[in-house]
Parts: C-alpha cells; structure tokens; sequence
C-alpha cells in the first residue's frame, strides 16, 4: 500500500511540475507580447522608421485560401523599392479615403510606372477585382515572410478580460499553490528526518 501511496505521490508532483514549467512559459510568452506591444506603442509616438519586422492579424478573407482570417502575418521591412517583386505578399497603409490609414495585406499583380513614379497595383487573392488605387512604395509597410495560422485568437483572449484572468491571475494562483504545497512537503520531509534521527538516537542509546 505504501509503494502505491508513493508511486500516487510521485506521479502528482510530476504532474504538477509539468503545469508549472507550462505556467512559466506561458507567462514568458504574455511578457513578451506585452513587451513587444510597449515598444510598438512608443515607436508610434515617436513617429520613427518603421521596424524591421512587423506582425499583423488578418481581420478579413480578402486573401484566401492562402492566409485566413484570424492568422497572422509577419513582415519584413523593404528599404529597396527594387525589392518588390509581381507576386509578392505585402502589407501596406492605404491612402484611399474609404481605407484611409488602414493596413491592408495584399498580393502586387503589376507594377507601373505614371508621371515618374513607380505605383503597385495591388489585389487579394480572393478579391475578384483589384484595389481601388495603386499605392507608392512609401505606403508599404513590408513584404510577408511568414504566416501564423489562427494566432489572433490568442490575441483577441488575452485582451478579453477573462483572458486577462486565466492568462495572468490563474497560474500566478497555481504558482502560490505549488510554493505552498512545496514548503509542506519540505516540513514532511523535515519531520522524518528529525523523527528518523530520534530512532537511530533510541536504538543506539539501547545497545549501549
């Protein structure tokens, strides 16, 4: 029956060390979220060049089936208009006055060339026409690199304020807990131990 109390025993603590290295992780992860949202905000208020990788949650279905709504995207900054190639995936802010400063992530179908500027004519995937304007080079954000499937949940959760509350309040809970069940079991042990030392004590005592 010990064995079995032991094995029980050992296999809750591994439980519980697992949820905690997960706890960590996940804290780590909001802190970088957060860190990274701290930076952006004051990079806006600065009004300084933009970074040189920039991340996105696509909000509509306008470039289906190859990025869908909910995922994200991740950008890297073009500092070379040369760069920007027929195909290419890029995010750009639109100057148009019913998108005006909104950012949109769009395929480039052509490149021309009016009054000596270089325009992009740029289309979604899933759009049957092209966007309204070509847009210039200085709207352009950065060219798409990278796509997250449906990370924007995780997003849209943790600035729900139930998300808030699993995410920061409930493993700052379960770390308290394990801290308290680890100083108990530490007492235990303690308490053994002193207890394991009185008989040795008694059973020397006894011989002598």
């Amino acid at each position: 029956m010990k064995d079995i109390w032991k094995d029980i025993k050992w296999l809750f603590n591994y439980m519980v060390s697992i949820v905690m290295y997960a706890i960590i992780v996940m804290l780590i992860g909001v802190g970088i979220i957060l860190l990274a949202y701290f930076i952006d905000l004051k990079r806006r208020a600065a009004n300084v060049e933009s970074p040189l990788y920039g991340a996105y949650v696509i909000v509509s279905g306008s470039m289906e089936p190859m990025i869908k709504i909910q995922d994200a995207v991740l950008t890297r900054r073009i500092d070379d208009m040369d760069d920007v190639e027929i195909g290419d995936v890029v995010t750009y802010r639109a100057m148009d006055a019913s998108y005006y400063g909104i950012l949109i992530t769009h395929r480039v179908v052509d490149i021309q060339t009016k009054n000596g500027k270089t325009l992009y004519v740029t289309k979604g995937d899933n759009n049957e026409t092209v966007d309204r304007s070509p847009i210039e080079f200085e709207q352009i954000t950065g060219k798409v690199v990278m796509r997250v499937p449906k990370i924007g949940y995780i997003k849209y959760f943790l600035v729900s304020s139930y998300g808030w509350i699993l995410a920061i309040v409930v493993p700052s809970l379960a770390i308290v807990v394990y801290d308290i069940l680890k100083l108990v079991r530490n007492i235990e042990k303690n308490y053994k131990d002193k207890k394991s030392d009185q008989k040795k004590r008694k059973v020397l005592e006894y011989e002598e």
